[in-house]
């Protein structure tokens, strides 16, 4: 039995050592929207309400074909959908004032394992940061209102890089805002954009999809691919008891 045990911890070790690059993990970074905050199910419930009053519909199906995709792809994509006079514009600003209501007045969806994550980490003494396009007036309102914005040292928001992802910078400059290396920091993303932006950052990125699965190239650039936030915390549990 002993020598199970034993073997069992050896694998476990191995695994954990291989996929991290047996480097110390001091810092996770978190992308907000899609990954925390249920942002595009939300989005999508907008959309829908932004079309039923002119008698139309969007389905599930269709509304993921959107995501991760160019705003002028996006929009041809609409207008494909419902027509070349579709008030585009008009629908895209008022989903997005309705998404900001939801977000920034009622109740903030957030994503399951989340809270158990956040504590976890706060627990083990990681440092924790918000690198999202976001704005910071409008990430630390919706962090507040989540009731989840005390659990970071800081955010490094849209307003205050140059280039937003898949360019890295957002990534690197959360690394220099909490005084880590890059090798000692794990992302934690949803999107094909962000996966991109942190491998070619260099940071390890454990990539926890949304509505719309990666494509496989995305998948092979992430440390990791997890079902949710729960299973994420699993894995940076067994790497921290291998350390």
């Amino acid at each position: 039995v002993m020598s199970l045990v034993l073997k069992y911890i050896t694998l476990k070790t191995y695994f954990f050592v291989k996929i991290f690059g047996g480097y110390m993990i001091r810092a996770v970074i978190f992308d907000m929207d899609g990954l925390m905050i249920d942002s595009e199910r939300v989005t999508y419930e907008c959309f829908r309400k932004y079309l039923k009053d002119k008698d139309m519909d969007m389905t599930e199906e269709f509304y993921i074909t959107l995501l991760g995709q160019t705003i002028k792809v996006c929009k041809q994509k609409v207008l494909d959908q419902f027509g070349k006079d579709f008030p585009y514009e008009d629908c895209v600003n008022q989903v997005h004032e309705m998404l900001d209501e939801r977000l920034l007045i009622e109740g903030v969806p957030i994503k399951k394992g989340l809270i158990e994550l956040l504590k976890y980490l706060k627990e083990n003494h990681y440092k924790m940061i918000v690198a999202t396009s976001s704005e910071r007036i409008r990430v630390d309102k919706i962090l507040k209102n989540a009731g989840i914005l005390e659990f970071f040292n800081d955010s490094i928001c849209g307003d205050e890089v140059e280039n937003g992802k898949p360019n890295p910078e957002v990534f690197l400059k959360a690394c220099e805002k909490l005084g880590v290396r890059v090798d000692e920091a794990l992302v934690l993303e949803d999107s094909e954009a962000g996966i991109q932006a942190a491998f070619d950052g260099g940071i390890k990125v454990i990539c926890v999809p949304d509505m719309k699965y990666p494509e496989e190239k995305y998948k092979k650039m992430a440390t990791l691919v997890c079902d949710d936030l729960s299973e994420a915390e699993t894995y940076i549990k067994g790497y921290c008891q291998c350390k």
